[in-house]
């Protein structure tokens, strides 16, 4: 057993890699090359570039964009007595300060950080002196204008390398087209090109498009005829909760989420799904990321996703532990309509984008040329009451902003309280002394956290107050007054969605014409795509989702709803394409009746009016009279 598989066993206990995570983690390890892992959702990608991290003296340095994952991903690792770190969005400048300091003195073997903390001072100036030995770059397609979710922060990754000449970086995503993939590695500035791709199939995931107008009907029967966990996607925090209460009053346990809840509602919410006290889960998209449920059977999206991309990420959370699982999407001619309305929601006129910048400025009086990395907790509906703006332009124009590089916004998020003590042991044991009344309460602190001296630690007041039989307003109280004498910095938890202003506000903003309409232009081609994938009943699924992401020569899956009505034709997938080609290639060069078919096929005749009969009825070919056809196009 190497290295690499010890360590495997030894912290997350599988026995064997996933196909392609050695390769990937052998070519930045041992060969030091620069490397993109392209990998389904699924594909156990946070442990490519853990294991080697691991395997190696000095700190992994992990670029991620979303607080969820990062906080996720540290908490799994500290479970496994790892040391990890996160710096995002939304900490203060001392927070940042010690966590770089700690960094620089080896504390952590990983750093996650946010990519709009790779370009400030505070951390360039620490870079230097951190024994880093890999760069991982997780949601790598954020880095292309080509991609789904581009983030401008991105684009600053490459700049690192001055500093850190020799360290390799690992690229990683699920989602990446080819055209994608080239440009990823193309902006992290990759000495050669070095593309490590699993297919995308999921040979066990069976895909199913519905067109009903009675969707809650239609779900209520595929999970009364489907068991197991499952996840109901929709677009409306309305729905959710209309959805859920609809399953549960057909005595399907359900529960809805999204990222308006509360955070301790939140994290009731997932550990009752998680621990299947709770079937099934109903929720925006803000559900899924940094969860990792293996046994999920069924995956239904109630509305169109905007991309392929989108839909293939989150309809792949399905049968992760390899055994068979579902992804249906049902949709109607409505959904249709919405989707192409959805354009003009998302691309907002530039004046109004313009518009709605200076009135975040004016919300929080911020004059020109003022308020760079200034930080604002965000009520969106004080400030559309305010402005008499629409929350759906504020959250289009906010997407543009950011990916404009002028502001980022953070909608669902949850930071827990903070401590860390001001004071030396030494010094604390007198104050103990001199003021008893604090001394039982120091102790539990102290009992209950570690670390308390060299970084602010997360403390949870609930849990606090039940290791004393007290309440949490009571810790609050003791919290508070020991930082107003400075015995302590406590920072309380941060519950609301908050902005970053990484720019100073400017006079005049620029959004460019061509940027501007080539991004729309890129939106509306992926919409394309999805209706396309919906509307599609002649191609299998599996081959459809595959040719968007590059695979043009995948073989049909054989299960998916259009496979199923080819499979009902009695004939092999084999049989029934030899059968077709000949047809397609007859009625391309002329129109014909059935006799010429049937002798053109040379193969038995009530099986080639059977792939005729399915050939008209997908609209692939054309009835001209009772006995005359062509090929559509």
């Amino acid at each position: 057993m190497n290295k690499y598989s010890q360590i495997l066993t030894k912290y997350w206990g599988y026995p064997d890699f996933r196909s392609m995570q050695e390769d990937i983690i052998k070519s930045v390890a041992e060969e030091k090359k620069d490397t993109l892992g392209l990998l389904p959702t699924g594909g156990g990608k946070s442990i490519i570039f853990q294991v080697p991290a691991l395997a190696s003296e000095g700190m992994c340095l992990v670029i991620t964009p979303l607080i969820a994952l990062m906080k996720d991903q540290v908490a799994n690792l500290k479970r496994r007595n790892i040391k990890a770190c996160a710096i995002y969005s939304g900490m203060s400048k001392r927070e940042i300060d010690i966590a770089l300091n700690n960094a620089v003195f080896g504390a952590y073997k990983f750093l996650y950080l946010s990519p709009e903390r790779l370009g400030t001072e505070l951390f360039l100036h620490r870079l230097p002196d951190m024994k880093i030995n890999l760069v991982a770059i997780d949601e790598a397609h954020c880095i292309s204008q080509w991609g789904y979710d581009f983030r401008p922060a991105y684009l600053q990754i490459s700049e690192i390398r001055k500093y850190i000449p020799d360290i390799p970086f690992l690229a990683l995503t699920a989602t990446a087209t080819k055209r994608v993939a080239d440009d990823i590695q193309e902006k992290l500035a990759f000495k050669e090109k070095n593309l490590f791709k699993k297919s995308f199939e999921r040979k066990n995931l069976i895909y199913i498009v519905r067109e009903v107008e009675d969707k809650f009907k239609y779900l209520l029967r595929i999970l009364q005829k489907e068991q197991g966990t499952g996840v109901v996607y929709v677009r409306s925090r309305k729905k959710t909760f209309e959805i859920a209460k609809f399953l549960c009053e057909n005595n399907i346990s359900a529960d809805y989420y999204h990222a308006g809840i509360d955070a301790k509602q939140k994290d009731l919410k997932q550990e009752n799904w998680m621990s299947d006290k709770i079937r099934i889960i109903v929720s925006t998209n803000a559900f899924g990321m940094g969860i990792d449920k293996s046994d999920v059977r069924v995956v239904v999206h109630m509305d169109l996703p905007d991309s392929p991309e989108a839909y293939f990420q989150e309809a792949g959370r399905g049968g992760r532990d390899q055994k068979r699982a579902y992804a249906i999407l049902l949709f109607n001619k409505k959904d249709i309509i919405n989707a192409k309305k959805r354009v003009d929601t998302n691309f907002p006129d530039r004046d109004k984008i313009k518009k709605v910048y200076n009135s975040i400025h004016n919300y929080y009086q911020i004059p020109v040329g003022e308020g760079k990395m200034l930080i604002k907790n965000f009520d969106i509906r004080d400030f559309c009451k305010k402005f008499k703006f629409s929350i759906s332009l504020v959250h289009s124009s906010l997407k543009l902003l950011q990916q404009e590089g002028y502001m980022d916004f953070t909608e669902d998020t949850f930071i827990s309280s903070k401590v860390m003590f001001n004071v030396k042991r030494e010094d604390l044991y007198k104050f103990q002394v001199a003021n008893s009344f604090y001394d039982s309460f120091l102790k539990l602190l102290l009992r209950s956290y570690t670390g308390l001296f060299s970084k602010y630690v997360a403390v949870n007041e609930d849990k606090l107050a039940r290791k004393v039989n007290s309440k949490p307003e009571i810790i609050f109280k003791y919290l508070e007054a020991l930082s107003k004498v400075d015995i302590i910095t406590y920072i309380p938890q941060r519950r609301k969605p908050f902005i970053v202003f990484t720019e100073e506000r400017l006079k005049n903003i620029t959004l460019s014409k061509e940027n501007y309409k080539a991004k729309k232009q890129r939106y509306i081609s992926r919409m394309e795509a999805m209706i396309h994938y919906a509307e599609s009943t002649a191609k299998c699924r599996s081959k459809i989702l595959l040719a968007y992401f590059g695979e043009t020569d995948a073989k049909r899956c054989g299960q998916c709803d259009v496979c199923r009505r080819r499979n009902d034709l009695n004939m092999s997938r084999y049989e029934f394409d030899i059968i077709l080609e000949k047809i397609k290639l007859l009625l391309r060069k002329k129109e014909c009746n059935i006799q010429e078919i049937v002798d053109c096929s040379e193969s038995d005749e009530k099986k080639t009016v059977k792939v005729l009969q399915w050939l008209i009825e997908n609209e692939k070919v054309v009835k001209l009279s009772a006995n005359c056809f062509k090929w559509a196009d």
